[in-house]
């Protein structure tokens, strides 16, 4: 079902032009959330992975273009479309590759659903900036990290930015959110390692974090990092080793790099 977009005000619309994040993430009513995905790819990657679309907002050249393979997925949702312009003038921004869709926000799964049978995953504490959560999945989903967990005072992941900055990656790694303590992991069987620069840490390449069968790796934010009792908690607190008197990486570039190093079966560990 096609519809000409002429005004802000006409039914549907808001969900694309004056909705806050929050609004759109629904906290009192998790199942009427919803979220936004940019461009034919990342919106084809979260219908591959069984999103729900609830309806599409798309520049009118592009319905028979770059978003005919989506329309011909989503069946009878509602189809807005106008010009390029009037749609930028609406949303207040330009639309990557001339396609959103909104779609339905799944209700989270329980940590141990997401957990089951992993061996590396990530605990994300605190993180709020958008772009670092995007990338930071995006390793993820590249480097062999099974699941992600988030602290409640992390960003979320399905943010429109996020989302677009993951390439739907966010879409691709089991996630959900970890409400409790993040020593709680370990009456799942796992190790954890706590990425800060503390006197005691060991070194990425330490071979016993090679050999840990199951372990959960703690990225902080780089300004203020992780707390005090997060990094005491933990089984581990690990450093990546560095020169030039350079102390720390973003949190996204130092996530590639410990995802990389701690990934199963890394023989250049196991060797040392």
């Amino acid at each position: 079902m096609t519809i000409e977009v002429t005004s802000l005000d006409q039914p549907g619309m808001a969900v694309y032009s004056s909705l806050t994040e929050a609004q759109l993430r629904n906290r009192l009513e998790p199942e009427k959330g919803v979220f936004i995905a940019e461009s034919p790819k990342v919106i084809a990657v979260a219908l591959d992975a069984g999103y729900e679309p609830v309806s599409l907002l798309c520049e009118r050249r592009h319905i028979t273009g770059d978003a005919a393979p989506i329309i011909a997925r989503c069946g009878n949702i509602p189809i807005y479309t106008g010009a390029r312009e009037l749609l930028a003038a609406l949303t207040g921004y330009t639309l990557t590759r001339g396609v959103l869709c909104a779609m339905r926000r799944p209700a989270p799964p329980a940590v141990q659903q997401v957990c089951r049978g992993a061996r590396r995953v990530v605990v994300i504490d605190g993180v709020t900036d958008t772009t670092n959560i995007g990338a930071i999945f995006r390793s993820a989903a590249a480097l062999g990290i099974d699941a992600v967990l988030l602290t409640p005072t992390s960003c979320d992941p399905l943010n429109r930015r996020a989302v677009r900055v993951s390439m739907g990656s966010v879409f691709l790694v089991p996630w959900t959110w970890l409400d409790a303590p993040i020593a709680s992991l370990r009456k799942l069987g796992f190790s954890t390692a706590a990425m800060a620069l503390t006197s005691d840490s060991v070194t990425l390449d330490h071979p016993a974090l090679a050999r840990e069968p199951r372990l959960a790796i703690i990225m902080g934010t780089e300004g203020d990092g992780l707390a005090h009792h997060v990094i005491a908690e933990a089984d581990y607190v690990v450093r990546i080793p560095m020169e030039h008197g350079v102390d720390s990486l973003n949190v996204a570039a130092a996530s590639a790099v410990a995802f990389w190093q701690l990934r199963v079966n890394n023989k250049s560990c196991e060797k040392q």
